[in-house]
């Protein structure tokens, strides 16, 4: 057999085995989504829900129900969730759709102050966990970092805040 030359391009390979791999974590956050998914409608729990948007296995749309025995007690909350590309390690982002007057959360934006969605995230969390960490947020809150301070400001006096958070829903939980 005769030697044959082959020329190979350093540039195009590393290209090619960069998308190898973005591709191979792609594939491994679609299976461990894919696997949330299936554990969630598998899972007896009624009080969250969450499914993919349209096709889009990167972006949820997520449901809760306040907890019972709370002021948000049968409420639903409408929520988005996406996906980095390097989930599980990097947390996703959650928002809320559903405007919530909470103190923990942005009622300009929807975004919320939960810890273990930034310094406190664990590639150990699934989207089960995230949904009911912030369903005990609901009745939970963490007065001392606010993002609605007029909510802050409200929960020390639980009657007055059940009677202001009773009217705000009524008026949006359809928005």
């Amino acid at each position: 057999m005769a030697n044959q030359n082959i020329n190979v391009d350093p540039i195009s390979l590393t290209k090619n085995s960069q998308e190898e791999t973005i591709g191979s974590k792609g594939s491994a956050v679609a299976k461990r989504l894919q696997k949330e998914l299936m554990a969630l409608m598998m899972s007896s729990e009624k009080s969250v829900s969450a499914f993919p948007d349209n096709s889009n296995l990167f972006k949820w749309k997520a449901t809760i129900v306040g907890p019972q025995d709370t002021v948000y007690e049968n409420q639903k909350y409408r929520l988005s969730i996406e996906f980095p590309n390097n989930y599980p390690y990097t947390a996703p982002k959650v928002v809320f759709l559903t405007p919530c007057f909470h103190p923990n959360i942005d009622l300009s934006t929807g975004a919320l102050c939960l810890d273990i969605l930034k310094e406190k995230w664990s590639a150990l969390y699934d989207v089960r966990t995230i949904l009911l960490s912030i369903q005990s947020l609901l009745s939970e809150p963490n007065n001392e970092s606010p993002l609605n301070t007029q909510a802050a400001g409200l929960w020390k006096n639980q009657e007055e805040y059940k009677k202001y958070l009773l009217q705000f829903y009524e008026k949006n939980k359809d928005v």
